[in-house]
C-alpha cells in the first residue's frame, strides 16, 4: 500500500498517552486486540490500543461515530474474538483503521463537539483483562532464520548445519492450535520421554530444559479455496498483521521424540501470544528489504520470488528477550535483557511463507496463525531461545542476583517485546508477551 493521513508522523492525538514518544501505541499504529473491563460482569469485545487506553469499537458504534463504510465493518467487532472481522478481509479492516485515527486524531469534531465523549468509549488499559485475540484455527510454525537453523544444527551436525533444503524451501510444520495462550498465562512445565544417553530406556518425567522461542506471528485474514495457491505479490493481502509469540520447548523431550516425523509434544503444551495485532498498514514506513543473499546461495524457485518482495518484503522490527526470576522479583530487581535481534535477519519473508504454504492448494483460513520460527540474528547477543543463548547449556546465563541458567527454572518469567523504530517516524509496538513457569504437576 501506499502511505496515507493515518501514517502522517505530525499526526496527534487527543489522548495525550499517545503523544508520548516512548509509547507503543501512538495514533499511527493503532492495533486490534479483544478485552473486557477487570472485574465486570460483561462479553469481551475488539479494542484498539491507543497510549495507555483502549477504544472500545462496540461503544463507538452506539455513538454512531463511524462513516458509512466503516460502520458495516464495525458491527463485526462486538464479537469476543477478530475473527469476524478477519473474514472480512484486509481491505475492510483498514477502512475500519481511517476512521478510527479520525475520531482519535487532534480536532476531530467527534471529540470538539463532545469532550465527555472520552469518558464512554475509553477503558483505561490498566482497568482491562486482555484476551486471546483471535480464535486459531491451525497453527503453522517456520523455521525462517537461516542463523538460528545454523547455530542449532551446528550442535548436532558440525561438519554440515544447514541441510540441503534449506536454502530451497521455507521449513516448517503443523503446531497445536488448542494450546495457544494470551500473554500472561502461566506455562506449566511439561512432563515427557526423555532419554540422556545413547543407550538404555527412556524416562518419563519433568522436562529439564525448558525453553522460549522469540518469534513474530502473522495472522491470516482472508483465506484461500482448497486447490488454490497464494501468489507471492498477492500473499501479504490475506495478512491482517503481526504480533509476539512465545513459542515454548522441551529440549530433552524434542531430543528424543523429534525423528523421524518432528516436533510433538515438546512443543504442543503451551504457546503465548501477545494481545495486540499490529497491522501490515501500520508497520509500512518500516519496511525493508528482504534478506541478502550470498552470491552463491541459490535464488528462489520463481513462486518463490518477485522484484516487489526482495525490494521490500522485510519488517524492520526490534525483538528483545528479558528473563525475571522469582529471586529477582522479590527483590525488586527489573528484568535482565538476554537478546535483541531484528526481524530482517529472517531468510524468509512473511509472503513467502504464506506463497509457500498454499503452493500444493493448502487452504488458509481467517485466524489461522503462521510463526515465523526462533528469531536469531549472527551475534550471540541475538540469539532468540536459551538453547542458542547458553550454546545447548555449556556457557550459562549470568543473573544480576548471581543465579545461573542454562534453561529455565520454575518462576522464571520471560518477557518478548517487540518494536519499529526509524528516523522521522513515531515509534510503532506490539507491547509484551509474558509468562511464568510453573512447576510440573506429579502423578
Amino acid at each position: 500500500m501506499t502511505l496515507d493521513h493515518t501514517h502522517d508522523p505530525d499526526r496527534r492525538s487527543w489522548i495525550q498517552s499517545a503523544n508520548d514518544s516512548t509509547t507503543d501505541f501512538p495514533i499511527q499504529n493503532l492495533p486490534f486486540g479483544v478485552f473486557k473491563r477487570r472485574g465486570a460482569n460483561e462479553p469481551s469485545r475488539v479494542g484498539v490500543a491507543i497510549g495507555d487506553q483502549i477504544l472500545d469499537v462496540a461503544a463507538c458504534l452506539s455513538e454512531g461515530l463511524f462513516g458509512p463504510d466503516a460502520t458495516s465493518v464495525a458491527e463485526s467487532c462486538c464479537e469476543a474474538s477478530l475473527n469476524p472481522l478477519l473474514e472480512l478481509g484486509r481491505e475492510a479492516a483498514r477502512t475500519l483503521r481511517r476512521d478510527l485515527s479520525e475520531i482519535l486524531r487532534i480536532g476531530s469534531p467527534v471529540f470538539e463537539r463532545d469532550h465527555a465523549i472520552a469518558s464512554r468509549i475509553l477503558v483505561p488499559t490498566s482497568g482491562a483483562e486482555l484476551m486471546l485475540p483471535v480464535r486459531v484455527g491451525d497453527y503453522t510454525d517456520f523455521y525462517a532464520s537461516i542463523d538460528h537453523a545454523t547455530n542449532v544444527g551446528s550442535m548436532f551436525r558440525p561438519d554440515n548445519p544447514l541441510l540441503p533444503n534449506y536454502k530451497w524451501i521455507p521449513i516448517g510444520y503443523h503446531g497445536r492450535s488448542s494450546s495457544g495462550v494470551v500473554s500472561g498465562t502461566s506455562v506449566r512445565r511439561p512432563v515427557g520421554q526423555t532419554r540422556d544417553g545413547a543407550e538404555g530406556p527412556p524416562t518419563f518425567g519433568a522436562t529439564r530444559r525448558l525453553d522460549y522461542e522469540l518469534e513474530v506471528g502473522a495472522i491470516v485474514t482472508t483465506g484461500n479455496p482448497l486447490g488454490s495457491p497464494i501468489s507471492l505479490d498477492d500473499a501479504e493481502r490475506h495478512i491482517l498483521g503481526l504480533c509476539l509469540v512465545n513459542d515454548w520447548s522441551a529440549r530433552d523431550i524434542q531430543a528424543w521424540e523429534y525423528q523421524p516425523l518432528g516436533p510433538f509434544l515438546a512443543k504442543s503444551f503451551s504457546t503465548s501470544i501477545s494481545p495486540w495485532v499490529v497491522t501490515l498498514d501500520a508497520l509500512e514506513p518500516f519496511r525493508a528489504r528482504a534478506y541478502p543473499r550470498p552470491a552463491d546461495d541459490p535464488a528462489p524457485l520463481p513462486y518463490l520470488f518477485s522484484q516487489q518482495n526482495t525490494n521490500a518484503g522485510g519488517v524492520d522490527i526490534t525483538l528483545e528477550v528479558f528473563l525475571s526470576s522469582a529471586r529477582m522479583r522479590d527483590e525488586r530487581m527489573e528484568p535482565y535483557r538476554v537478546s535483541v535481534g531484528s526481524f530482517v535477519d529472517m531468510y524468509w519473508t512473511i509472503a513467502q511463507l504464506v506463497a509457500h504454504h498454499t503452493s500444493n492448494g493448502c487452504n488458509l483460513r481467517a485466524g489461522d496463525l503462521l510463526a515465523s520460527g526462533t528469531v536469531s540474528g549472527a551475534l550471540k547477543e541475538s540469539r532468540g531461545c536459551l538453547l542458542e543463548r547458553t550454546w545447548r547449556g555449556t556457557e550459562p546465563l549470568v543473573l544480576p542476583t548471581g543465579e545461573t541458567r542454562k534453561f529455565l527454572d520454575d518462576g522464571d518469567e520471560v518477557i518478548l517485546r517487540g518494536f519499529c523504530e526509524r528516523s522521522g517516524w513515531p515509534r510503532v509496538g506490539f507491547g509484551e508477551c509474558r509468562g511464568v513457569v510453573l512447576p510440573a504437576r506429579t502423578a
